[in-house]
């Protein structure tokens, strides 16, 4: 039986395709067959699978990551944006043509059982599916109609681990609002936070370490440091001087693969593995 962890974060850009890609990288690493998983991606940056599909580039950066062959069936939906009021609607690697933002949003819950279909077909073939969520679970006038954070936890069965952007600042608030604003059991699903991007010394962060456990009442599973990789950007967010990194990095299969071993050494060293594997066999 395929076993499942999703990856949500307190916004975007706040790390979680990085550390989606870093689990994917670990799990293989330790012998399992695994997959990525994220049911609807708002990104400017595709790839083409052999077969002509198109889904987004973070789930192919994934899926090579994990040892796998990039399938449409691991992004179901993606949305490519033509204006700020409307993008490209892409269904298991196929082109639906454009949509605006209020006919899309009244047309995605038809979609469920298309990302459904995906999911079950790699859950198949797969012993760990890693999921990545989408910008933040707390947006509460859009979690009626939501198919990729809790929406999709609960469609999946998925445990969570909620991911803090400590760089920008406010982490505490970030991470404690966003489970103020979920209900019972969407906090249920959240078994532990992340804190991302993180600068100097830890041990002074320590203290803050144990009030964050105590404010939000969920165990900080690690501190990840800010880590200079060369892994592409997936987000429709880009920002300043990151628009060209895709074309400064040395972009050879060796070169790749040492990133994202890199990465996994990172989240080895940084968060608690026994844990993680833990919220894998349903045993927090």
């Amino acid at each position: 039986m395929v076993r499942t962890i999703m990856i949500q974060g307190t916004m975007s850009s706040v790390g979680k395709s990085l550390l989606t890609t870093g689990l994917c990288r670990v799990f293989k690493q330790d012998g399992y067959s695994v997959a990525p998983f994220k049911s609807q991606n708002m990104s400017r940056f595709s790839y083409k699978t052999g077969g002509g599909l198109e889904m987004s580039r973070a789930q192919a950066v994934q899926a090579e990551a994990a040892g796998t062959q990039a399938e449409a069936l691991m992004n179901p939906v993606l949305l490519k944006p033509v204006t700020d009021m409307g993008a490209e609607v892409i269904v298991n690697g196929i082109s639906r043509g454009h949509k605006r933002a209020a006919e899309y949003f009244k047309y995605k819950k038809t979609l469920i059982p298309e990302i459904m279909r995906s999911f079950e077909e790699l859950s198949a073939r797969h012993d760990i599916i890693v999921i990545e969520g989408a910008g933040s679970p707390a947006e509460i006038n859009l979690k009626q109609h939501d198919i990729v954070n809790m929406g999709l936890a609960e469609l999946t069965g998925s445990p969570v681990l909620l991911v803090g952007d400590i760089d920008c600042g406010g982490v505490f608030a970030q991470i404690v609002g966003t489970l103020v604003l979920l209900n019972e059991n969407e906090r249920n699903r959240i078994k532990g936070t992340v804190v991302n991007k993180f600068r100097g010394d830890i041990e002074i962060f320590r203290p803050g370490i144990a009030m964050l456990e105590e404010k939000s009442g969920k165990p900080v599973v690690g501190v990840l440091p800010y880590l200079n990789v060369s892994i592409g950007e997936e987000d429709s967010l880009i920002r300043g001087n990151e628009k060209n990194r895709e074309n400064t990095c040395a972009d050879t299969f060796e070169f790749r693969q040492s990133q994202y071993d890199i990465l996994a050494a990172a989240i080895r060293e940084n968060l608690n593995m026994p844990f993680i594997y833990d919220v894998l066999e349903g045993n927090v």
